[in-house]
């Protein structure tokens, strides 16, 4: 079995491995450093070029390539069921004979293939719609092998299940008779083909595969982890293989990230912003309130990171709430007293515009210049005259005609609405400015280590005292005249409220998802004789500050939104939300929209409406009622989405890995950044 051939092999070609030419990670570059392991599908005896084009739709276009092309599943061979033991519960395997097979024509036009299979104990109906191709697969009398769940109802069968022919010649150490790999394929590739393929090849260049020089305790080596991989003696050896070869991906990312790192500092010396304290120490005593013990440590790490020898690069996490933009106004007061400009940039015109308010306020009495640079507004355009500037804005910053001389220190606010590459454009308008990150939604460790990998990282855990309670309730929409109820009792005490939408017209009444413009006439009438006003995206910006200075000012006491007003809305007197169609959100989402509410000192309430007809939508929703904390609901929207669904593969620059899972893999990350940390010292 290929897993002792692969064991043999390791222990001849251990002192090969050691030799060969890898890069610090010890895989990234193994196939193209490898000529057999590089070699093109196409000219391998029994591949050809059609099979050869089937592969490369799986992204299979080398030896190497193929070899690293992980089993979607496993079949356990040797635990073939009987017939009679087929369940509705759970998928199983059983195998027979063909008695009968047909195509039968239903109305419609529709077709339906079926065969009957049969062994000792019983027969089953097997059936495809549809499929025309299946009449010319199958014969009668063929000893097929099926893998599926029994149907229901008056004529129980398996609807498309997975199937097999095994053939009288078929060699037992590869089809039958053990643990078999079921493998992702493309349309016209046979299962089989593709495994016995697969076996050859194990057998033949498993030992050119290199070994990267370190180990993992515990875990197979790299080429008996590719061996099991395809064909383990059992299942718990394939999960040690797959762990494997996802802490080689881990470790492979984080050597980039450490080199990355390396060579930035290599290349660039840190501007002096520390600062004199000449605009921090009067801006601290002009605040209303105190900071609190955790703004104060991590004041004190980012002015360790400007008095450093390095460009800043740091990460700063904080709820929503937690008092990050004072934070980001320190470091940014100690750019200017160095001569210095600085630049913050933040994702939707709303925030921007909130920042350019607060900054403003805090900065006008300290003699600074705060320009707002958005597509709407462009403050950043007009001749610069005095020494020193702070330019607030959004993506318009990313623009050719955009530049501003002597930036010192660049805040980034909400960085999880932004790309890496984004990022890195922000960063050339200056020469290796300090760089500061900020984002409410707090961040998986699994996330942190490796999308953020690059980023020292501070944490804001502490809450300014003083705040309200935030009780959060799920509701179904049956509930809405008590809710209703409610909300006008606390708006006659002199609240205010939120009522939020997923959409902004196309209400689907079928579904019951609803849409802000389509709900504002009803929702203006019943709560009567309070003033509401509609916020969306599709507003002009200035039809958009104009709703919102009324709302801040309370002129309007319930604002109808979407999700535009998920960053950059901070009216201390909104205590009251409502999210429609809370199960259309994501959590991290609904926390965010949540932290809209609960900057007062009086208590808040957030009502969740939900049909309820959703056991996912309803685990999401129940997290979020059951705790406030940012970071342990972050944690379980990875485990609910996962990383893609969470931050976006296009925009992230987060790897698409084949073998490392973000959900489980936290231990193996910790053990790769140390691995990385170690290759890196030499070590």
């Amino acid at each position: 079995m290929v897993p002792n051939a692969a064991r043999s092999n390791v222990q001849n070609f251990a002192l090969g491995a050691r030799q060969s030419s890898v890069n610090n990670a010890g895989v990234s570059e193994e196939a193209s450093e490898n000529l057999a392991l590089a070699r093109p599908l196409a000219e391998l005896p029994g591949v050809g070029g059609e099979r050869a084009a089937q592969l490369a739709r799986l992204k299979c276009l080398t030896v190497g390539e193929l070899l690293l092309h992980r089993p979607r599943r496993y079949e356990d061979r040797r635990d073939i069921r009987p017939i009679r033991d087929l369940s509705t519960e759970e998928a199983c395997l059983a195998r027979g004979k063909i008695i009968v097979l047909g195509t039968n024509h239903l109305r419609g036009g529709r077709r339906m293939f079926e065969f009957v299979l049969e062994d000792d104990s019983g027969s089953v109906r097997c059936r495809w719609w549809n499929c025309n191709y299946m009449d010319r697969l199958f014969h009668r009398g063929d000893d097929v092998l099926v893998y599926g769940k029994l149907t229901g109802g008056k004529r129980p069968g398996l609807d498309h299940p997975e199937t097999e022919i095994i053939e009288s010649d078929d060699d037992p150490t590869v089809h039958v008779n053990r643990i078999v790999p079921v493998y992702p394929l493309t349309e016209g590739m046979p299962q089989r083909w593709l495994r016995r393929v697969m076996f050859g090849l194990l057998e033949k260049h498993i030992g050119e595969f290199p070994e990267p020089n370190y180990t993992a305790a515990g875990l197979p080596s790299r080429r008996d982890a590719i061996a099991q991989l395809h064909f383990p003696d059992d299942l718990d050896q394939a999960k040690a293989a797959r762990r494997r070869l996802a802490l080689d991906e881990f470790v492979e990312l984080q050597s980039t990230i450490r080199r990355r790192r390396v060579t930035m500092q290599t290349k660039a010396k840190a501007l002096p912003c520390a600062g004199d304290g000449s605009l921090v120490n009067p801006f601290l005593k002009q605040l209303e309130f105190q900071l609190t013990d955790a703004q104060r440590t991590v004041q004190m790490e980012i002015e360790g990171d400007l008095n450093g020898k390095h460009p800043m690069r740091r990460l700063l996490q904080g709820d929503v709430g937690s008092g990050k933009t004072v934070v980001a106004a320190l470091a940014l007061l100690r750019a200017l007293e160095s001569g210095y400009n600085g630049l913050m940039m933040a994702p939707t015109e709303i925030l921007a515009e909130q920042h350019f308010r607060n900054f403003t306020k805090w900065l006008k009495p300290l003699g600074i210049r705060v320009r707002l640079h958005t597509g709407a507004r462009k403050d950043a355009a007009e001749p610069l005259f005095e020494k020193r500037s702070l330019v607030i804005g959004t993506h318009a910053l990313f623009q050719t005609g955009f530049s501003l001389e002597r930036v010192g220190l660049i805040v980034i606010d909400e960085q999880h609405k932004f790309g890496v590459t984004q990022r890195d454009r922000l960063v050339k308008k200056g020469h290796y400015p300090h760089l500061l990150v900020m984002t409410a939604t707090p961040i998986p460790r699994t996330l942190g280590l490796t999308l953020y990998g690059d980023l020292d990282s501070s944490v804001i855990d502490e809450m300014p005292a003083g705040r309200g309670e935030v009780r959060t309730h799920i509701r179904t929409p049956d509930r809405w005249p008590k809710i209703l109820d409610f909300l006008k009792t606390e708006l006659a005490t002199g609240r205010q409220a939120f009522v939020i939408f997923p959409r902004v017209d196309n209400e689907d009444t079928a579904a019951g998802i609803k849409a802000v413009n389509a709900e504002a006439q009803k929702l203006a009438k019943a709560f009567t004789p309070h003033t509401v006003a509609v916020l969306h995206g599709r507003l002009k910006p200035e039809e958009k500050e104009a709703v919102m200075a009324d709302f801040r000012a309370n002129r309007t006491q319930v604002l109808l939104a979407t999700t535009v007003v998920e960053v950059g809305v901070d009216v201390p007197n909104a205590t009251l939300m409502i999210i429609e169609n809370a199960e259309q959100f994501g959590l991290a989402q609904l926390h965010q929209l949540r932290g809209r509410i609960g900057r007062g000192t009086h208590d808040s309430h957030c009502i969740l409406l939900s049909s309820g007809k959703s056991t996912e939508a309803n685990e999401r929703l129940k997290v979020l009622a059951e705790t406030n904390d940012g970071f342990k609901i972050a944690e379980a929207d990875l485990q609910l989405r996962g990383p893609g669904e969470l931050v976006g593969h296009d925009q992230s620059g987060l790897p698409a890995f084949k073998f490392g899972d973000l959900r489980r893999d936290l231990d193996l990350i910790e053990l790769a950044r140390h691995i990385a940390i170690e290759i890196e010292a030499g070590r």
